[in-house]
Formats: structure tokens, sequence, C-alpha cells
């Protein structure tokens, strides 16, 4: 005898459903790929990528060249939701990751924090920022 087994929402969606209820503002997209579009009115773009072949989740953000406080914040709560770590690391994480780019180190600088993959880059007109989780991690 087969029992069947109880719906159960992917951990992306659940993710997706916290951030939108934790943060003001932001909006859900499409969903392409294990790839999560957002809007929010304080960064140009942010995706949410669920669980891949080599890492459990990312968060990808892009904003202008120097980002502001404001997006760094955004940045800093949304990491703190889908990773489950204190906003005050994030934002301190976030801004060193920020604080790197330069003329010394260039303008594409990785980082581990808090067994996160910290990445960021910038052009000549806009800033990224990725954070990423290993699956061995």
């Amino acid at each position: 005898m087969v029992a069947a087994t109880p719906a159960r929402a992917d951990r992306c969606d659940d993710l997706v459903k916290e951030l939108r209820n934790q943060i003001d503002g932001l909006r859900i997209g499409q969903t392409a790929a294990g790839t999560v579009y957002l809007a929010h009115p304080k960064a140009r773009e942010i995706t949410l990528g669920c669980s891949a072949k080599n890492f459990s989740n990312q968060l990808f953000a892009k904003s202008d060249r120097k980002p502001p406080p404001a997006f760094i914040d955004l940045i800093a709560g949304a990491a703190a939701i889908i990773f489950t770590l204190p906003k005050d690391d994030m934002e301190r994480g976030a801004k060193r990751c920020f604080s790197r780019l330069g003329l010394f180190r260039g303008d594409d600088v990785t980082s581990r924090y808090r067994r996160l993959e910290m990445r960021c880059a910038r052009t000549k007109t806009e800033s990224t920022i990725t954070i990423t989780r290993s699956k061995d991690q």
C-alpha cells in the first residue's frame, strides 16, 4: 500500500516568501532555471539563486558604482535571512567587500566571510555583489 506524502513547498520558495514578508518594497519576479528575480527600489537588480551543483544558495545584487548605505542595508537584510546569520555581520561583510575595491586590489575582489564567499566587482557605471555558500559548508 502506498501512502500519499504531503505536498511540500521548495526550500527556495520558502526563502522567497520569507524575504517578501521581511523586506519592505521587495517584489517577486519570475523564476527561471533555479533563479528567482527580485526587484527593489534601492537596487538595480537582485536575484536569488537556489540550490545548484556547487552552491546551496546565492544572492546577487547590482547597484550604482558607489553603492549607497541603503543598498548595503538591503543586501545585509536579505543575506541575513537567506544564510541565517546576524544582519550586523552581513552588513560588515558587504561593507568590507565593497571597501576593498579600488586601486590596490582592482575592480574584482573575492573574499571569505563567515563561511560565505563574497565577490564584489565594479565597472564604470555599476557595482555588483555576489554572496554564496558552498555545498560543502
